[in-house]
């Protein structure tokens, strides 16, 4: 009889047109208004995540996946044999009747479901119900839907102006809108230009959504993480509000970056969560080649054409005024600088790269031995130096200094001595010591920093207590990512004193090089020339910061330097040095130990020093670098040092050195301050040829 009563379903089905709905019988619909009287049909949920189909293919925030017991997720309540049936055949002319397509219904999405016959419907919910003289079993109940009015209403987008500045278009291009998600969009890799270091986002929400913001960047070499100016979570706001992204390259190397910004958006502080991920891509370039390629970056970034809002012969007029503008400005800026140079004489840093004259000294060949010199061709290497208008002239007034003034300038950075314990003893000299010490959180005494402890033993005079103090305040204040200015002191009475710096976990950078040299082939620790390289680089970079903030150092060594796990170099202050490395300093009757073989010889002579005597020590630091941390001059006596500069000796090229790198060197030994490079001219040159040295890896 269910076949015969199927057939016939089917043939009347077949018979019927395609646009008219099934005929309910009257019982059926009377049968479902009483159930919706008695409050057995509950009102029917927003769609699900499972009933996409329904929504034109977009899912919408805030729903919550599952359903529950009958048909569309909301069923009748238990123990009720009418309203279940009821609830049936509503669903069952619900479901079948046609239903106009959405509006703006994405291409691809599903098609209505075929009605299920009402026989067969009905013998799949038969099993449902109790069996007789069973005890009704508990409803369960049904899952919590968010409805679509009473959704959170989240709209994300790029606004007109910001479409238009990344890609040229006028238009706004929505992520979410009203809660609806455009997969379209999300899944379209932007490009952002190159000089297009910021991006906004514009968004808002009409209820509570709880947000969590993250980034993922795949080389950060190229670019540093990106940050925003709102907070990685917390809730979407209220009202129309923008959130900016900084998308920074560094300026090391040329690459194309890929960045991922990820977003969970969670309604209600429910465990059921959006995730939406931005994808954009940037081309970040070197420095050098950024200065030489902005002409057609700008050119390029100019000629967008919209064939809807703007002429062509507009467009081009506007493009050459502002080429013209632009070079206008450039000229009169040159203009401006080379009058205050010719005046006032003020060193000032260039972005041109190092002129010829400056990078060659007319060097002879060298000799495969370190132990040999050079002699300079050119005649005036030979003349004596007799003024140096341009140097500034600082005396080491470092005696004149008392315990108690060099006490008093530290005090607004003294902690206790119980914040702070030593551990082992990294460096020891005749009067001087450097710990390994642990340095106590003032606000929660269970976190911990490790850092260095530098300290005077018991038989230290009070000059030399006095000097520690002093060296180790000449880089205090300064915030440079290469520099390592001190943190703490402790000069509590009754305790020897005692400088904190942060810690570097391999120590002292000229240790750190002879050990190098002393390993095996294999061993981790073993660095390779572009390694080497790249340590030079932060150290200009360090000083250069040193230079812009007319602050010189006067004894730029290794032996000042330090140097962590990641082959990060910092610059130190040079307290203790003249203890922990004797051989490195010699007194010439003037009663005062000075790093004879690093000064430029306008400071051996005149006593002058400047930002280019430390262009002078730096040269002498980076043949440290190649030779693994040898003493360069080392058969000169330091009396004759003098004599040995003004007849134009230097030291020779370094065995495996490439030339190129040499003449970096001969430049910061030019007689003349004047000629030689600046710091800044070195972080270009030096970046040039590490990206170089990496072409051939």
């Amino acid at each position: 009889m269910h076949a015969r009563t199927l057939s016939g379903w089917r043939r009347r089905a077949r018979a019927r047109p395609r646009d008219q709905p099934p005929v309910v019988d009257d019982a059926a619909e009377k049968t479902a208004a009483a159930a919706a009287r008695s409050g057995g049909l509950k009102r029917r949920p927003a769609a699900t995540g499972r009933r996409r189909d329904e929504l034109g293919g977009r899912p919408r925030l805030g729903a919550v996946r599952g359903s529950g017991p009958g048909v569309g997720g909301g069923g009748a309540a238990a123990g009720g044999q009418r309203s279940l049936l009821a609830a049936a055949a509503v669903a069952m002319h619900r479901t079948a009747r046609p239903r106009p397509p959405r509006r703006g219904r994405l291409p691809g999405a599903r098609g209505l479901r075929a009605p299920p016959p009402p026989l067969l419907l009905l013998l799949t919910l038969v099993p449902m119900l109790p069996a007789p003289g069973a005890a009704a079993a508990p409803a369960p109940r049904p899952p919590v839907l968010l409805p679509a009015a009473a959704g959170p209403s989240v709209s994300l987008y790029l606004s007109e102006d910001e479409v238009r500045r990344l890609i040229g278009l006028d238009a706004e291009l929505y992520y979410v809108r009203n809660d609806l998600i455009s997969h379209y969009a999300l899944s379209f890799n932007l490009l952002v230009p190159s000089e297009t270091n910021f991006l906004h986002f514009t968004w808002h929400a009409k209820s509570k959504v709880e947000y969590k913001l993250g980034f993922q960047v795949d080389n950060f070499v190229a670019m540093d993480m990106p940050q925003v100016n709102i907070s990685a979570q917390g809730e979407v706001p209220r009202t129309l509000s923008v959130f900016r992204v900084e998308l920074s390259c560094t300026g090391k190397v040329d690459s194309e970056v890929m960045i991922l910004m990820q977003l969970n958006l969670t309604v209600n502080s429910s465990k059921n969560f959006t995730v939406l991920n931005f994808k954009r891509r940037k081309m970040c370039y070197k420095k050098l080649e950024e200065v030489k390629t902005s002409a057609l970056d700008k050119n390029t970034s100019r000629t967008i054409y919209d064939p809807v809002h703007a002429a062509p012969t507009t467009s081009t007029r506007v493009f050459y005024i502002s080429v013209g503008v632009c070079c206008a400005v450039i000229f009169l800026v040159a203009i401006i600088l080379a009058v205050l140079h010719l005046h006032s004489m003020k060193r000032i840093e260039l972005d041109d790269s190092i002129s010829a004259s400056s990078s060659s000294q007319g060097l002879s060949q060298p000799s495969t031995q370190t132990t040999q010199y050079l002699r300079a061709d050119t005649p005036n290497n030979a003349t004596p130096i007799t003024s140096y208008p341009t140097l500034r002239i600082e005396k080491n007034d470092l005696r004149s200094v008392t315990l108690l003034e060099a006490k008093a300038k530290v005090k607004d950075i003294a902690i206790s001595r119980e914040r702070i314990t030593l551990k082992d003893v990294l460096q020891e000299g005749t009067f001087g010591r450097i710990f390994h010490g642990i340095l106590i959180d003032e606000k929660d005494p269970n976190k911990e920093k490790q850092a260095f402890v530098k300290t005077v033993k018991d038989q230290a005079s009070e000059i030399q207590v006095t000097m520690m103090l002093t060296e180790s305040c000449k880089l205090r204040g300064l915030h440079h990512r290469n520099l390592l200015p001190i943190t703490h002191v402790c000069i509590e009475e009754g305790e020897k004193p005692m400088v904190i710096l942060p810690y570097m976990n391999w120590g002292n950078l000229k240790l750190f090089l002879r050990q190098c040299k002393l390993v095996e082939a294999n061993n981790p620790q073993a660095i390779s020339q572009q390694d080497l390289v790249h340590m030079a680089i932060q150290i200009a970079c360090g000083m250069s910061y040193l230079a812009r903030r007319e602050v010189i150092h006067k004894d730029l060594a290794a032996r000042n330097c330090v140097i962590d796990d990641t082959l990060q170099v910092k610059i130190t202050d040079n307290a203790l040095s003249r203890d922990l490395f004797p051989m490195d300093y010699h007194c010439l009757g003037d009663n005062e130990n000075r790093p004879v073989r690093w000064m430029a010889l306008e400071s051996l002579v005149n006593n002058e020093f400047s930002s280019a005597s430390d262009v002078w020590a730096f040269g002498v630091t980076l043949w440290e670098l190649m030779t693994l941390g040898q003493t360069p001059y080392v058969d000169i006596d330091p009396f004759e040092m003098a004599a040995y500069l003004k007849d134009g000796y230097r030291i020779a090229q370094p065995i495996n050195c490439p030339d190129e790198l040499f003449a970096v060197m001969a430049c910061c030994w030019a007689l003349d301050p004047e000629e030689r490079p600046k710091f800044q001219q070195l972080v270009q040159c030096l970046t040039e040829f590490h990206a170089a040295l990496g072409a051939y890896v």
